[in-house]
């Protein structure tokens, strides 16, 4: 849809020959912006209701710094994901609001929305600090799309006493992400205790036999506790995403 196609689907807006809802659903469609090297999903906000995030790694800091501008000037606020230091100072001199989160390694561009301070809230639940850097990738994005998030880090199955000191935390939670590395059992014994839902993200954390977290999907994958999901290994990103989109869900009700 060109410039002139949209004048004159706003002008049918107008006079009221085209509804609002025909409109809305016209422009879900609308094309994307090309860059050469990048086509950015200018829309995609308008489609899930969060904008296109930014996968940094393969790409260069100068390719990295153009999408984010684009996407930073549509929507307000942008996401960074897998980001060195480098690629984020390289953004910081253009988008001075980037704030880099380290551990995650993630930059967040502009003011996120901020989260109701009634709204329940999520929980990420880490096996060992080893898991961290997943675990903050899923904290930070869930964040970033508005959710409150408690961090209850440390508590693995080989020491089960350290989680069940947080069953409160646990309880009051409306989604929780589990993120575990070595044999990944840490998800089914959450999912056991709990009555919310449980997206588990097993990392590649572990020994040679781990296999660079396939042990983990493996076991997260069979757990016997219904209500657990599992998302790819290492996607922090992925699982806080998807628990912001569970958690706008149950707002709408």
């Amino acid at each position: 849809m060109n410039e002139r196609q949209v004048g004159r689907l706003l002008r049918g807006v107008r006079s009221g020959r085209i509804a609002v809802s025909d409109a809305v659903a016209r422009l879900r469609s609308l094309p994307f912006e090309d860059l050469g090297f990048a086509k950015v999903d200018t829309h995609r906000e308008l489609r899930t209701g969060f904008p296109e995030a930014i996968y940094c790694a393969g790409k260069t800091p100068e390719q990295v710094t153009r999408i984010a501008q684009r996407i930073a000037k549509r929507h307000g606020v942008a996401l960074a994901t897998r980001c060195s230091y480098e690629t984020y100072a390289a953004l910081a001199e253009v988008l001075p609001d980037s704030v880099y989160h380290e551990t995650a390694r993630i930059v967040v561009i502009g003011k996120p929305p901020r989260p109701s301070a009634r709204a329940r809230p999520l929980a990420v639940v880490s096996a060992g600090t080893a898991d961290l850097p997943v675990a903050e990738e899923a904290v930070v994005t869930a964040e970033t799309m508005g959710c409150r998030v408690e961090r209850i880090y440390d508590v693995g199955v080989a020491g089960l006493h350290r989680l069940l000191g947080h069953r409160e935390a646990l309880e009051r939670a409306r989604i929780i992400i589990v993120v575990a590395g070595m044999e990944g059992a840490l998800a089914s014994v959450v999912g056991g205790l709990v009555s919310a839902p449980v997206i588990a993200v097993p990392t590649s954390v572990g020994y040679g036999a781990s296999f660079q977290g396939l042990a983990a999907l493996l076991t997260m994958l069979n757990s016997c506790a219904a209500g657990v999901a599992v998302v790819n290994i290492d996607n922090g990103f992925g699982a806080g995403y998807f628990a912001a989109l569970l958690a706008r869900q149950e707002r709408r009700r």
